[in-house]
C-alpha cells in the first residue's frame, strides 16, 4: 500500500488497515478486511489501469462575465496508452438554472468538437482564454439552489451533492480522469441501492432497470433491435438514478452531452464512461421526483414535439404493399372489420426504383393515388410515406441533379462519399450544411406538390450503408443487380479504410456488440461534413440533423403541425420527431422487450414511441398477435408494421385478433382525450405519456424494476399478457383501489407488494384506473376525427367504500393543426376537474375552465359523470353552470346504482361500494359547472 501514489482516500485505507492489524489475530480475517477496504478506496488511489494519472487543479476563479467558475488543470504524468494526454484542461462550472448544474471540461489551448450549438441550442461556455476575476476562489464548494459542486485539487476530482441533505449524486474520485484526443475516461461512485435507468438505445432483456455488468455502448447503428445489449439506432448518454433512503425516494439525472461513440461500464457500485472524442460536458438535474427530472432534462434539450390528434389513432403499414389497389384493400378491410384506423402508410413500395420523392408510375400512378387520398382525407384519414437519406446516383434523377448542383453531399477526399442503400449507389445529404438543409426543404416541398402526404417517415438514418469503406462504381457488373432478391448485398467495389486514426481509433468501443469497426455498414468515419466536420465526431447526429431539417420543411409547407417518425435519434430528437423501436421479431420475448424500450424513450424526452405491433418479422402466431394488439393499443404510438417476407398480419386477418383489436383499440379511442392531454403535458413539461410505475409511486420500491406493466399518465395501469398460452396475468399494484376500465364494477384493492392474479381471456387486456382520478373519456369511433366530436363522460374514482375522498383530472382540447400547442383564446381550452366525497354522503363534482371559447365553438359537451367507490344510492341532485342553476342539466338524472365487487383484494376488505352515474347531461365543456348530490346509506 505504501508504494502507491498518495491520496487522501489512500490514507483512509492505511489507517483502516492499521486498526485491523492491531485488533485481529486471524490471517483470513485480515485478508478479507483488506480486500474490503481496497474495494472501497483502491480505485481512487491508483491510475486508471495505467491509462492516465489524472490532473491537478492549479487555479480556480470566478468567471468575470456570465458567472460560474473557471479552473485550469495540469496533467500529472504522461502515458502513451490510447494516444498522448492533453496537458492542460479548462474547467468551467456553472449553475445554469436553479435546477441544472453544468460541468464542462475541455482542452485549455485548442477548441475541440462539441455537439453544435445551432443544432442543440444551449448556453455556451466562455471562450478559451477568457479572463476570470483577479481573486482566486478559496472555497472548495460552489453551491446553487439545489446542488453543490465540490472538488479536490490533487488529483483533481469533483463531486455533486444535493444541497437539502448532502447526499452525493456524482463522485469522480473513484478513478483518475483521463483526457486524450481520442480517449476520455471518467467514473463515479454509486451506492449499491441506486436504481439506474436510461443509457440507450438498446434492447434490455433484464427490463428497464440497468443491470450491472451488462454492456452499454452508445453509437447509432443499424442492427436489428433483436440484438440484445447492443448499440442500436439512437444515442442517449443520459441516466436517471433513483434512490430510496429511509423510506423517501429521490431521483436525479446525469447527461454527458457528447456525440462521439462511447462505452459506459456499470458495475453496481461505479459507472465509468470511456469516450472516443469530444469533451466532458456534464449536466446534472436534481429532481427530486422522476417527473421533475424529466421536466428539467427536457427544459435543456427541448420539449417533446406536439403531435396532431390523428397521430394518436391507429396506424397500419407494411413493407410489401406492391400497388395502390392493395393499400385500398387494406383500408377497406379495416372498415369492414369495424376496427379503428386513422393512418395508412407506405414503406418504399410507392417509389420509382426506391428513389426518394418519386412515385412508381405503374403501381402508384399519381392520378389514382390523388383520387385515393382525396377520398380518405375527406373522411379524416391520413397518409404517410417513407424516405431514406440515401439519394440515388442517377444523372437523370432531378433530386440528384439539384443536390449535385448545390454541393450538398457528405465528402470523402473531396468527392461525394459513395454508398449503397435500396436504390443502389447513393450519396448522403449533409444536414449540417445550410445548403443541404435548404435543398432538403425544397425537395420535400416539391414532393408535397406531387403527393399531399400528411407526414414523413425518415428511416435508415444512422446512416445505414450496405457497404463498408471506400467504394467505387463497378466496371464489370451492374449495381444494383437487376432483379436481385437481395438488394442489401453490397454490389459496389469497396476497400476497407484502416489508414487513419478516425477509421481505426486507438480505443475500440464495443460497436455492434463485437468491437466492429466504426465505419462498418455506415459512412466512413474519416468522411467530412460541411466545414470539415469529421463523420467520426458527427456520426450519431445524422438522424437528429435530418429530423430537424424535415421538421423545418413540413412546418413550412402549410403552417401545420408536422408529424415525423425517425429511426435514428439523439439527445433532443423528441422536439422534432416520434420514434419506433425498429426491426423487432414476432415472438414473445420481443413483445416483452418492447415495454422497456418504450419506457426508456419517455425518459429520453421522446414520449411518442411504440414498437411494430405483431413484430416486423417473421410470421407471428395468431395468439401472439392477439396479445400484441392488446398491448400495442396502449403504446403512445400504435402501429402494425411487417416485413415483405412475412405473411399478411393486418388486424382483420384473424377473427380472434380482430375481436381483440376492436376491444383494445375501442378503449384507446375512448381514451383519446386523455392521451391528447398527456401529449400536451409532454410538450409543456416533458412528462412521458407511458411511464414506469415508480413515476407515480416513487416510494413503492417493488416497482423499481417492474418492466411488465406501465402507466399511461399518472393513473392508468396497463397489465398485458406477455407469455404464451396464458389466460391469467400476475400484476403488481401500488396500495390503493384500482378500477377495471372495461368493467367499472370490478376493483382491485391492493395492500402491499404482492402480485395479484387477474383473469385475462384471449381477447381481453387488464387496464385499471387508480383512485383519486377523474378520467375524461368519449364515446370512441372508427376514426379520431369522429371520436373527438362525441360527448364526454367523466370517470370519477374514489377509494373503494371510503367515507372521505378527493379526485382530480384535466382535459386539453385545441385545433391540432396549429404548429404550437399552447393555450390561446379561441384556439384551445384547458379544463380542470375536481371531485370530493364527504362523510360518506355528499358528493360534489366541479370544473374550472381556462379559455373555454374554443370548446364552446366546437360544441363539446359532457353527457355523463360516473362515480366509482361510493356507498349507497344517489338522491337530491343539484347542478349549476357558471354559478347558476342549469337548464343544461334539466334532463339529468341519477341512474340506478350498480353494485361493485372486489375483483381482487389483498389483506381482506368487507366494505361495499357502488357505481353512481349522472346521465342525461348536456353540460358545455367550456363552461365551469358544479353538481352535488347525497348518497343514501342503506342499513
Amino acid at each position: 500500500l505504501h508504494t502507491l501514489p498518495h491520496s487522501p482516500l489512500l490514507g483512509k485505507v492505511l489507517r483502516g488497515a492499521k486498526r485491523m492489524l492491531s485488533s485481529s489475530t486471524s490471517p483470513l480475517h485480515l485478508a478479507l478486511c483488506c480486500v474490503t477496504l481496497l474495494s472501497l478506496h483502491f480505485c481512487a488511489a491508483v491510475p486508471t489501469s495505467k491509462v492516465g494519472f489524472g490532473y491537478r487543479l492549479v487555479s480556480i476563479e470566478q468567471n468575470r462575465n456570465g458567472g460560474g467558475l473557471i479552473g485550469h488543470l495540469q496533467l500529472k504524468q504522461r502515458t502513451s496508452a490510447y494516444g498522448p494526454d492533453i496537458p492542460h484542461l479548462r474547467l468551467f462550472v456553472k449553475h445554469e438554472t436553479q435546477d441544472r448544474l453544468r460541468v464542462h471540461i475541455t482542452d485549455a489551448e485548442e477548441g475541440r468538437w462539441e455537439v453544435p450549438y445551432n443544432l442543440l441550442p444551449r448556453e455556451q461556455p466562455p471562450p478559451l482564454g477568457s479572463k476570470a476575476s483577479r481573486s482566486p476562489s478559496t472555497a472548495s464548494e460552489y453551491a446553487g439552489d439545489q446542488l453543490i459542486f465540490s472538488y479536490t485539487s490533487d488529483p483533481f476530482t469533483f463531486a455533486v451533492k444535493r444541497k437539502a441533505n448532502g447526499q452525493t449524486l456524482f463522485d469522480s474520485s473513484c478513478r483518475t480522469i483521463v483526457f486524450k484526443d481520442q480517449y476520455l475516461e471518467i467514473s463515479t461512485h454509486l451506492p449499491k441501492t441506486a436504481s439506474l435507468y436510461g443509457l440507450g438505445e438498446n434492447t434490455q432483456p433484464g427490463g428497464i432497470r440497468l443491470r450491472p455488468s451488462d454492456p452499454y455502448t452508445i453509437y447509432t447503428t443499424d442492427i436489428s433491435a433483436i440484438n440484445l445489449n447492443s448499440d442500436l439506432y439512437g444515442s442517449h448518454p443520459v441516466y436517471m438514478d433513483l434512490r430510496n433512503e429511509g423510506g423517501e425516494a429521490a431521483a436525479h439525472a446525469v447527461l454527458l452531452l457528447n456525440s462521439n461513440g462511447m462505452d459506459v461500464l456499470y458495475t453496481g457500485t461505479a459507472l465509468t464512461y470511456k469516450v472516443i472524442g469530444g469533451v466532458l460536458d456534464f449536466y446534472f438535474f436534481p429532481g427530486p421526483s422522476p417527473l421533475a427530472v424529466v421536466d428539467q432534462y427536457t427544459a435543456l434539450i427541448g420539449r417533446p414535439a406536439p403531435m396532431p390528434y390523428w397521430a394518436l389513432g391507429f396506424h397500419q403499414c407494411r413493407w410489401g404493399y406492391k400497388n395502390l389497389s392493395v393499400v385500398e384493400g387494406v383500408v377497406e378491410g379495416y372498415k369492414k372489420a369495424r376496427i379503428p384506423l386513422d393512418v395508412i402508410w407506405n414503406d418504399d413500395d410507392h417509389m420509382d426504383a426506391a428513389k426518394d420523392f418519386t412515385l412508381d408510375p405503374v403501381n402508384y400512378p399519381r392520378p389514382k393515388l390523388l383520387d385515393f387520398l382525396s377520398r380518405i382525407h375527406s373522411q379524416g384519414m391520413k397518409y404517410i410515406v417513407l424516405i431514406d437519406p440515401g439519394i440515388a446516383v442517377n444523372s437523370s434523377y432531378g433530386v440528384y441533379q439539384r443536390g449535385m448542383a448545390k454541393d450538398v453531399f457528405i465528402k470523402y477526399e473531396g468527392k461525394p462519399y459513395l454508398a449503397q442503400v435500396w436504390p443502389g449507389p447513393v450519396y448522403f445529404p449533409d444536414y449540417l450544411n445550410p445548403n443541404g438543409v435548404a435543398w432538403w426543404v425544397d425537395e420535400i416541398s416539391r414532393f408535397h406538390e406531387l403527393v399531399p402526404v400528411d407526414g414523413l417517415w425518415i428511416d435508415m438514418n444512422e446512416a445505414s450503408n450496405f457497404c463498408t469503406g471506400r467504394c467505387e462504381l463497378p466496371v464489370n457488373h451492374s449495381c444494383p443487380v437487376p432483379g436481385s432478391k437481395t438488394p442489401w448485398i453490397c454490389c459496389l467495389d469497396c476497400k476497407n479504410i484502416t489508414n487513419t486514426r478516425w477509421d481505426d481509433p486507438p480505443y475500440k468501443i464495443n460497436a455492434s456488440g463485437s468491437q466492429a469497426p466504426l465505419g462498418s455498414k455506415t459512412i466512413a468515419t474519416s468522411a467530412t461534413h460541411y466545414g470539415g466536420i469529421l463523420e467520426y465526431n458527427a456520426h450519431s447526429l445524422y438522424g437528429f440533423s435530418q429530423a430537424i431539417a424535415t421538421h423545418e420543411a413540413l412546418q413550412g409547407l402549410q403552417g401545420k403541425r408536422p408529424f415525423i417518425l425517425s429511426r435514428s435519434t439523439f439527445v433532443g430528437s423528441g422536439a422534432y420527431a416520434a420514434h419506433w423501436t425498429g426491426d423487432n421479431k414476432g415472438n414473445w420475448v420481443n413483445l416483452r422487450y418492447s415495454i422497456s424500450t418504450v419506457l426508456n424513450f419517455g425518459l429520453f424526452g421522446m414520449p411518442m414511441v411504440g414498437s411494430d405491433i405483431c413484430g416486423f418479422y417473421p410470421a407471428p402466431t395468431e395468439e401472439l398477435c392477439n396479445r400484441w394488439i392488446q398491448l400495442g393499443a396502449f403504446y403512445p404510438f400504435s402501429r402494425d408494421h411487417a416485413n415483405f417476407a412475412s405473411p399478411r398480419q393486418e388486424l382483420y386477418v384473424w377473427d380472434s385478433v380482430a375481436k381483440s383489436a376492436r376491444n383494445a383499440l375501442g378503449m384507446r379511442y375512448k381514451l383519446l382525450p386523455y392521451l391528447y392531454t398527456l401529449n400536451y403535458e409532454a410538450h409543456t413539461s416533458g412528462a412521458p405519456m407511458a411511464r414506469p410505475v415508480f413515476f407515480s409511486f416513487p416510494n413503492f420500491t417493488a416497482s423499481y424494476g417492474l418492466s411488465t406493466q406501465f402507466l399511461l399518465g399518472s393513473s392508468v395501469m396497463v397489465s398485458p399478457v406477455l407469455n404464451k398460452a396464458k389466460t391469467k396475468v400476475k400484476a403488481m399494484f401500488p396500495p390503493g383501489t384500482w378500477y377495471n376500465l372495461f368493467d367499472m364494477t370490478k376493483a382491485v384493492i391492493s395492500k402491499d407488494e404482492r402480485y395479484i392474479t387477474l383473469d385475462a381471456p384471449l381477447n381481453e387486456i387488464n387496464v385499471h384506473v387508480y383512485q383519486n382520478t377523474i378520467l375524461p373519456m368519449q364515446r370512441g369511433g372508427m376514426i379520431s376525427k369522429e371520436a373527438r366530436a362525441t360527448p364526454f363522460t367523466l370517470i370519477v374514482s374514489f377509494p373503494f367504500g371510503a367515507a372521505e375522498g378527493d379526485a382530480r383530472g384535466s382535459v386539453y382540447v385545441d385545433d391540432d393543426e396549429r404548429p404550437e400547442m399552447k393555450l390561446v383564446d379561441g384556439e384551445a381550452s384547458c379544463i380542470e376537474f375536481y371531485a370530493s366525497l364527504r362523510e360518506k354522503t355528499t358528493v360534489t363534482v366541479w370544473s374550472q375552465v381556462e379559455m373555454g371559447r374554443f370548446s364552446l365553438q366546437k360544441g363539446l359537451l359532457i353527457e355523463k359523470v360516473r362515480v366509482l367507490g361510493v356507498q349507497g344510492s344517489g338522491q337530491a341532485l343539484v347542478i349549476e353552470v357558471d354559478g347558476e342553476p342549469s337548464a343544461d342539466g334539466s334532463g339529468a338524472y341519477l341512474a340506478e346504482t350498480s353494485p361493485m365487487h372486489q375483483e381482487k383484494v389483498e389483506g381482506g376488505n368487507s366494505r361495499s361500494s357502488t357505481v353512481v352515474e349522472v346521465a342525461g347531461l348536456s353540460l358545455p365543456l367550456g363552461k365551469k359547472f358544479s353538481m352535488t348530490w347525497k348518497m343514501g346509506i342503506n342499513g
